[in-house]
């Protein structure tokens, strides 16, 4: 066995697409290689290498296009366009945090967002005060208030930056989801898909302007994974399929977890509700405060509003995606969600024909990441320690 890197990331680099084909190329030209020796391909003609890649473009031996990959930089994108990217399951992502940063949006916005930053500092620092519980203090009580004030921030205001790196195929690939996403926004009147309709087409003139190679497309009737096309109906075996109520922000968080799928339902204005955090639900007039100041910014669609989302996969992933959310250091939405969804699938397993899917499921009953054998060191540990990880407010 012998290994040899013939390929690596250059950052500041920008590999002129040709390049990217011909290293395709001579990707290609190993399948076909007797000998199996590379050298020979990288001295053959410019012209041969090119005619291979022409070959497998207009065939749809498109895999070999996914071997030079591009580092792209996205400014000013709205949230709605990240999770769009950030479900399909070829990539690699660094998101600006809107747990861990402050964020900028647009004036209406913003002044709703400042007034609850402050407000859930307050309330944070008043249910759990530094004297009674040493690990809390301005810093960590400031990033807790920043992350249920995102929930007043649209999916559809430009305040993210992102890093995402993607294959050359793949690139090309979500040209043509973006291609097939315009035509549906373009044929609907509903509010959502119209606010879509501009962040999907300045996506799609990027990736041209930067990505596009004429004729690699999908060619399997692919699209955009995000947006549910019909109902799905829930299931529990070896592999599951749940459907439950979540927001923006969570459903943000789970896609993390690629080995899971998720979609969900395009949301309706004229039904919709939204996450109260816990923190204020026994305060009637902050919750009412709350909903007014969300009711008021509904038609920007904000992340706090509840959708539904559909979750699909396998038992053992599910069951990492426990190992990672039941934690005190979780969103947590998500934490809870995660909780639930455990139970509901302990409760539907079928035990008598497959003991071992309900017997893997009950090895994260009540536990919590660190009781599963994570040792989190002393500054990343959580600030309630792993009892409260399920009974918090925060």
């Amino acid at each position: 066995m012998n290994l040899r890197i013939i390929g690596s990331t250059h950052p500041g680099y920008v590999l002129p697409i040709n390049d990217a084909l011909m290293f395709a190329g001579h990707e290609a030209g190993i399948c076909y290689e007797e000998n199996g020796d590379y050298d020979a391909l990288l001295a053959e003609p410019e012209d041969k290498t090119m005619a291979r890649v022409r070959g497998t473009v207009f065939s749809g031996h498109h895999s070999v296009s996914g071997h030079p990959s591009y580092n792209l930089l996205l400014e000013g994108i709205p949230k709605i366009i990240a999770m769009l990217l950030n479900n399909e399951k070829d990539y690699c992502t660094s998101e600006k945090s809107a747990r861990y940063t402050h964020m900028q949006t647009s004036p209406d916005e913003q002044a709703i967002y400042d007034k609850w930053l402050e407000k859930f500092k307050a309330i944070i620092l008043e249910t759990y005060p530094p004297e009674q519980f040493p690990k809390m203090n301005d810093k960590l009580a400031k990033k807790l208030a920043q992350e249920n004030a995102r929930y007043f921030i649209s999916v559809f205001t430009p305040a993210t930056t992102m890093g995402y790196t993607v294959d050359l195929r793949q690139g090309n690939y979500l040209i043509g989801f973006c291609d097939t996403l315009i035509e549906d926004c373009m044929a609907s009147t509903d509010p959502f898909m119209e606010k879509l309709l501009p962040c999907v087409v300045e996506l799609r003139n990027l990736l041209f302007q930067n990505l596009n190679v004429e004729n690699l497309r999908d060619n399997k009737g692919r699209r955009f994974s995000l947006f549910a096309t019909r109902k799905r109906r829930e299931c529990i075996d070896e592999n599951y399929c749940i459907n439950y109520r979540g927001t923006f922000s969570e459903l943000a968080q789970a896609q993390r977890h690629r080995t899971l799928w998720y979609e969900m339902t395009i949301p309706k204005l004229d039904a919709c509700e939204f996450f109260v955090p816990y923190i204020i639900r026994d305060k009637p007039e902050l919750v009412a405060e709350y909903l007014s100041d969300m009711e008021s910014l509904k038609q920007n669609f904000p992340q706090g509003m509840l959708i539904d989302i559909n979750e699909r996969g396998v038992i053992e992933y599910f069951c990492v995606k426990c190992h990672e959310r039941l934690c005190g250091n979780a969103q947590l939405e998500i934490c809870k969600q995660t909780e639930e969804s455990l139970q509901n699938l302990i409760s539907g397993a079928i035990t008598e024909d497959f003991p071992e899917v309900f017997d893997t499921l009950m090895q994260y009953d009540g536990k919590t990441k660190c009781g599963l054998g994570h040792a989190c060191n002393e500054k990343r540990a959580c600030f309630l320690g792993p009892k409260c990880a399920f009974t918090r407010k925060i």
